[in-house]
């Protein structure tokens, strides 16, 4: 009995000193350089376990010992917490940094930026070109209600749901900026403000221009003019599908649709694209002037009138500008 008991215990020893050698070789190893050469990025797969995740590796040149990383993973209590994505790994990175960054879902951040002035149509195209992400789309907003600017995602992330995060984004976005809003507004909506911006997105480009035209239509709608938006029109034709590549007929004009802004007065049923905070912001605080009218300037800005007499003058004198760019091109 005795006999028996010593031996027990000398295995039970020895199978200590074998664990604890076991456990600091592979901690040692943790710590060690890995063999990648150049940064790279690898995708696990949803359902991946801690072998077919250190094979993975190997076979990409993260890891040089598959056995050794799938044990480290069982010692440390982290099987089955490896999380699926796209992960981005640095020149000789360890193991230990590697299994910390699986664990973590540390994935790679891919960003979408939406411009100002899309379009629905233009903004879901870019959306579901986006190789990372995954699915359909089939949550389709009104017009307008797609806020632009940067989106961080990872990959496998769903198209349907980013869409819905612009569309949250520009909820949010509206609601906080409407607070703030004039008292003198001649509309009592939030979704009002939202095509008159798209109206202003449209009209211009050049950030300090976009509160006086803002003011321009302003002072039309209190005054019942047609807002007269060349924008509105295209809109009209498009339905922001697709670019007119044309210029504007005296027909286009008269067309019948209700975008037409030229045809009837007061503001079109929704808006004619997605505006930037920067639009909203214009609309919802127009300058105060007495202006009823702009027209290009021919070098990216507006001029602005308060008379018909003298916006006239001004259309005079850019057409008598494009005119001469024209002679001046076929000298």
């Amino acid at each position: 009995m005795m006999r028996s008991l010593s031996a027990l215990t000398s295995f039970l020893f020895l199978l200590l000193v074998v664990m604890g050698g076991s456990v600091w070789w592979i901690e040692s190893w943790l710590e060690r350089p890995g063999p990648l050469a150049t940064p790279t990025t690898v995708v696990i797969e949803q359902g991946m376990g801690a072998q077919s995740v250190a094979k993975l590796l190997t076979t990409n040149k993260v890891l040089d010992n598959p056995y050794l990383f799938a044990l480290a993973t069982l010692f440390q209590n982290q099987t089955g917490k490896i999380r699926a994505g796209e992960y981005e790994f640095s020149k000789n990175v360890e193991p230990r940094q590697i299994l910390k960054k699986l664990i973590s879902g540390e994935t790679v951040v891919h960003k979408l930026t939406i411009p100002e002035g899309l379009t629905k149509a233009e903004i879901v195209k870019r959306v579901r070109n986006e190789k990372s992400l995954v699915g359909v789309i089939d949550v389709f907003p009104e017009e307008g209600w797609l806020l632009p600017e940067t989106y961080h995602f990872s990959r496998g992330d769903s198209r349907n749901d980013l869409i819905k995060r612009m569309r949250s984004a520009m909820e949010r976005t509206l609601s906080e900026l409407w607070q703030s809003r004039s008292s003198l507004l001649p509309f009592d909506t939030p979704e009002e403000a939202l095509i008159v911006a798209s109206i202003i997105e449209k009209e211009t480009g050049q950030n300090h221009e976009r509160a006086r035209v803002s003011a321009v239509f302003i002072n039309r709608l209190r005054m019942g003019m047609p807002l007269q938006s060349d924008p509105t029109v295209v809109y009209s034709l498009t339905k922001g599908k697709n670019s007119l590549n044309r210029k504007l007929t005296h027909a286009d004009l008269r067309n019948s649709s209700k975008y037409n802004t030229y045809r009837h007065i007061g503001l079109p049923p929704g808006a004619i694209t997605n505006p930037g905070k920067a639009a909203i912001i214009a609309a919802l605080n127009p300058d105060v002037t007495d202006e009823l009218y702009f027209v290009a300037d021919g070098e990216g800005g507006h001029k602005f009138a308060r008379t018909l007499i003298e916006h006239n003058r001004n259309v005079a004198q850019f057409r008598n500008k494009l005119k001469k760019a024209k002679d001046c091109g076929a000298c």
